[in-house]
């Protein structure tokens, strides 16, 4: 598995802990920060197609991803629990500051104030992207201060919400959420098989795209309604997995030894006493070499024939052949060897 080595991310993970606490800060972070209210403002959240874009790539995206699979362990069922409890709180704050967001609206000139919303969008594609250049740019909490110092205009001020703003704020977190939880749902199998570093440089392309369309209003650019954004994240996700990679699912596979037909005999290979090379107790070492005591001279034969046996059972010499005494008689002075 492809495990993110992002240096923001191993900083975060450093000083939260646990791996559910880290998905918590992960998802909570664009709520603590003013990323969300400040896209809630400058109008992002105005369709549908917006609403799904901010709520996976803002909430979800590429952060989520690579805590729940790289960094979460249990069960499904367990994952998804922590889950579940995150999302009890991201919603209903979600839901709160997309409430109050019309009442913050009276306080900016939300023309000016958008072009900030699109730089804190374009500043967290590049710090997703790379580090490296992460480091010289300004974290998004700034952006948003100084975008909140250079459009306040208290003259429009006026206590207000607005149900539009509700209900998308709260479809966005939703969004977010539900992307979560089917990551968790889907983590069995998923992990092995994304490159979570690819999917992440990819979801801050498709960051970048969302941020274009609010910078460029100005010179009537890229004012359209297809989520090119989406279809970036779509197009980074199908890069990012490899179905022939083997998963989890395949990694708890069978543990039979390569050598299959070796003998189950109970012996450790690595033991001495059981090398096949020791013929301590061979049973051809055994055998003597030396001829038999009573053997006739010139050596043992190669063949045992009838001679060892008479000469072992009587002790008597066997006549020759030739001598015209027939084997076969009785003979009461020696014992029968048949």
């Amino acid at each position: 598995m492809s495990t993110s080595r992002h240096p923001v991310a191993l900083r975060l993970e450093r000083q939260v802990g646990s791996a559910t606490k880290l998905l918590a800060t992960v998802m909570v972070l664009p709520l603590v920060d003013g990323i969300f209210p400040a896209l809630v403002v400058a109008g992002v959240l105005g369709s549908a197609t917006g609403v799904v874009e901010t709520g996976i790539l803002i909430f979800g995206g590429s952060a989520t991803a690579a805590v729940i699979l790289a960094e979460m362990d249990g069960t499904r069922r367990e994952m998804v629990g922590s889950v579940l409890l995150i999302g009890a709180v991201v919603i209903p704050v979600a839901a709160v500051e997309a409430t109050l967001a019309p009442t913050l609206a009276g306080l900016l000139d939300l023309d000016v104030f958008s072009r900030f919303a699109g730089l804190v969008i374009l500043t967290i594609a590049a710090k997703t992207a790379s580090s490296e250049i992460g480091e010289f740019l300004p974290s998004p909490g700034v952006i948003i201060g100084l975008g909140l110092v250079g459009s306040f205009d208290p003259s429009g001020f006026a206590l207000e919400t607005s149900t539009e703003y509700v209900v998308n704020g709260t479809a966005a977190a939703a969004v977010g959420v539900a992307f979560a939880l089917a990551i968790a749902l889907l983590s069995p199998h998923l992990r092995g098989r994304v490159d979570i570093d690819r999917f992440r440089f990819g979801s801050a392309v498709a960051l970048g795209v969302l941020a274009l369309p609010i910078l460029l209003e100005p010179f009537e650019l890229m004012q359209t309604e297809v989520p090119i954004a989406l279809a970036v994240l779509a197009v980074t996700t199908l890069f990012a997995y490899d179905p022939d990679a083997d998963g989890l699912e395949d990694a708890g596979g069978s543990d039979v030894s390569d050598d299959g037909d070796a003998p189950d005999d109970g012996s450790d290979p690595g033991d001495e006493s059981a090398d096949p090379t020791d013929t301590d107790d061979d049973p051809a070492e055994d055998v003597p070499t030396d001829p038999p005591l009573d053997a006739p001279p010139g050596g043992p034969s190669p063949i045992v024939d009838d001679d060892v046996a008479v000469l072992a059972n009587g002790g008597e010499e066997r006549k020759s052949d030739d001598d015209g005494t027939d084997p076969f008689t009785d003979d009461d002075s020696r014992a029968p060897w048949l």
